[in-house]
């Protein structure tokens, strides 16, 4: 009895350390920024670093739910997936009429996002070269900037339910360096207007936005693309869900590629038919 005792409790601890949520920071220009992660379970050397950010209002440790699937996966596909925290749970990125104290104080995300990949390079001798990122909402438009402003650091990002800030509302200073680029974007967005335009959250304005078409030529004629992309649907698993996915895609040989899922009847959420986090993986692994 002692024994079977002794195993449910070896089993149980063996569990507990493979789910254990490791919480960390960076000090960046007098903020300590902070970031979560699954401690590893095996060697990570040269593994690709994965961001993923959480929306406006979030935090890093909400994002780990969502990115279930992604995790399970991340030995297997070589990925450290890491979940920072936005200052003061919102992120200083590229929209000008965005209001939070990250962006009015100008807070340095590229240099919280250099030192998290230096952390992570120095403990667990992480890929050197390149990470990726994936975003929700807010995050999702510090994807963007991650792409516009670090294109030689982040090879790779995946933008769901965000469009490029358009021209009076940009707050970046673009690099214009092609990036590898995957956008998931509804049709029924009430926040984030499928068709460009201003966007509105709690009655607030954050400025006006490309469209999803339009975000998507952007990437797609900083890697050279010309032409329409290839078109596929995307298998219908439940037909109730009011929800149908196309799938946009420029992909040539030594050219990043540019991806669109075209979510028809999706709204300001994570796609309902496929998960969006395996995409953004399978997009990460063909980049590399």
């Amino acid at each position: 009895m002692k024994i079977a005792l002794c195993l449910v409790l070896f089993c149980a601890s063996i569990l507990e350390v493979k789910s254990q949520i490791i919480t960390d920071s960076v000090q960046v220009e007098n903020h300590y920024r902070v970031f979560h992660f699954n401690k590893p379970t095996q060697a990570t050397q040269n593994f690709d670093l994965v961001f993923v950010l959480h929306g406006s209002g979030g935090d890093g440790k909400g994002m780990m739910q969502p990115a279930a699937a992604l995790q399970k996966n991340a030995n297997q596909e070589h990925f450290l997936p890491v979940y920072p925290d936005g200052y003061k749970r919102y992120w200083n990125e590229c929209r000008k009429k965005a209001t939070s104290a990250a962006n009015q104080e100008d807070i340095n995300e590229q240099a919280f996002f250099k030192a998290m990949h230096q952390y992570f390079q120095q403990k667990y001798q992480v890929n050197k070269k390149y990470f990726f990122a994936i975003g929700l909402s807010g995050g999702g438009h510090m994807a963007y900037k991650l792409a516009l402003t670090m294109p030689q650091q982040c090879k790779a990002i995946c933008a769901v339910v965000a469009n490029l800030p358009d021209q009076p509302n940009l707050d970046c200073v673009e690099a214009k360096v092609p990036v590898a680029v995957m956008i998931i974007n509804g049709t029924n967005d009430a926040i984030n207007p499928y068709n460009g335009g201003e966007m509105q959250v709690n009655g607030n304005s954050f400025g006006t936005v490309h469209s999803t078409d339009g975000s998507f030529e952007y990437w797609a004629k900083l890697a050279g693309y010309t032409g329409k992309p290839t078109e596929a649907a995307i298998p219908d698993p439940d037909k109730n869900n009011q929800q149908t996915i196309t799938r946009y895609t420029y992909k040539q040989k030594n050219k990043p590629e540019v991806t669109l899922l075209k979510v028809t009847g999706g709204e300001h959420a994570f796609p309902k038919d496929v998960d969006g986090f395996i995409e953004a993986g399978q997009f990460f692994k063909r980049q590399k």
